[in-house]
Formats: C-alpha cells, sequence, structure tokens
C-alpha cells in the first residue's frame, strides 16, 4: 500500500510539472487531468494505508487535508484552462 501511495503521490507532481511545458492548452488540460486522477488515486491510497494502521490519525488527518487541497487546486485549475480554451475557440 505504501509503494502504491508513493507512486501515485509523485505521480500528481510529476504530471504537473509536464502541463507547464505543455504543447498545447489542450494538452496543458490533459495533464492537469491526468494529475487530477492521481490525486484522487492517492486519497484511496491514504485511506486505505490509515484504516490499515499505517498511518495514526493525525498524520492521516495532515495528509488528507493537503491531499483535498491539491485536488480543490487541481479542480479549479482545469475548470479555468477549459473555459479559456472555449473562448481562444470562440474568437
Amino acid at each position: 500500500m505504501a509503494k502504491q501511495l508513493y507512486r501515485s503521490g509523485t505521480s500528481i507532481g510529476a504530471n504537473v510539472a509536464e502541463s507547464i511545458n505543455a504543447q498545447t492548452k489542450a494538452d496543458f488540460i490533459t495533464k492537469l487531468s491526468i494529475a487530477l486522477k492521481e490525486a484522487n488515486e492517492t486519497q484511496y491510497w491514504i485511506k486505505m494505508c490509515h484504516q490499515a494502521g499505517l498511518i495514526d490519525q493525525r498524520g492521516f488527518n495532515s495528509i488528507n487535508n493537503d491531499n483535498e487541497e491539491i485536488i480543490k487546486l487541481l479542480v479549479s485549475s482545469i475548470k479555468t484552462a477549459r473555459r479559456n480554451l472555449e473562448n481562444d475557440e470562440k474568437e
């Protein structure tokens, strides 16, 4: 479980880093969408590690809250990018 948490958690950052140099706005959205999927998977593994006793309550609360904030940021960024792409296509 810890390996899965590590894998999905680090993948968030890797996909955000890739989005910075995206070739198009659509590619940017795709990279952030992948990061969001990984953040959702990370949330699952955080819960599983907590239930298995690998993360105590205090650690769980901290990590889970941080991950939820990352999810909110990604959702907001994706929505803004989609809106900007739609506006560009209308022009």
